[in-house]
């Protein structure tokens, strides 16, 4: 892992992925390429690692982040029974799915910011997900780019962005295409595409 001054801050940046793994465990936000683009990361049941995102992408408050899993598994945690439908699309890899929450006493709000739903994502990419399991607890990984601006392609652009306002910078090389996932939802029984991605159904 290394160091490097810029602009009289201290950005840390490292090649591997799995340098990672312990500060998402303590709460720190990272910049890595996940299977489609380079994303924030943070653990997802850190409520203050998912607000801190909010502050530093200056993103509406009421717009909630994609979670990435390396299971179906780990749904329970939100109270989560899939449909057989919905988790089968999901067993794809690189497809996020929404799914309703029953959420009425607020657990999960810093999560879904008011939506009760929530959208997931197992990754179509055998590092990423070793990285996960790793992990072992969902994380969150919006576009790394501040609203409104175009999501970094390099770390060096991310790197532009964000400054030091990001603990730890995993450098992936340059994502040749630029594209975040599709988005899908199954509503009886018919499934609802909310958004093209890089992969398709």
């Amino acid at each position: 892992m290394d160091s490097f001054q810029q602009k009289n801050t201290p950005i840390n940046i490292s090649n591997n992925l799995f340098d990672a793994v312990k500060p998402i465990k303590e709460g720190k936000l990272i910049v890595a390429k996940t299977d489609t683009i380079y994303g924030i990361l943070a653990d997802a049941l850190n409520k203050d690692a998912v607000e801190r995102i909010y502050l530093v992408k200056g993103r509406p408050e009421d717009k909630p982040f994609v979670i990435l899993i390396p299971s179906t598994e780990y749904l329970k945690l939100f109270e989560i029974k899939p449909d057989p439908q919905s988790e089968k699309i999901l067993l794809k890899k690189g497809i996020t799915v929404v799914f309703d929450l029953n959420d009425k006493e607020g657990k999960f709000s810093y999560l879904h910011r008011g939506k009760n739903s929530l959208a997931f994502r197992i990754p179509d990419d055998s590092v990423f997900l070793a990285f996960l399991r790793e992990v072992a607890r969902p994380v969150v990984a919006p576009s790394a780019n501040p609203s409104e601006l175009t999501p970094a392609e390099d770390i060096n652009k991310a790197i532009e962005y964000f400054q030091d306002k990001i603990d730890l910078y995993i450098d992936g090389g340059k994502v040749l295409e630029n594209i975040p996932s599709t988005i899908v939802k199954v509503e009886n029984g018919k499934v609802k595409i909310l958004r093209e991605g890089k992969k398709r159904l």
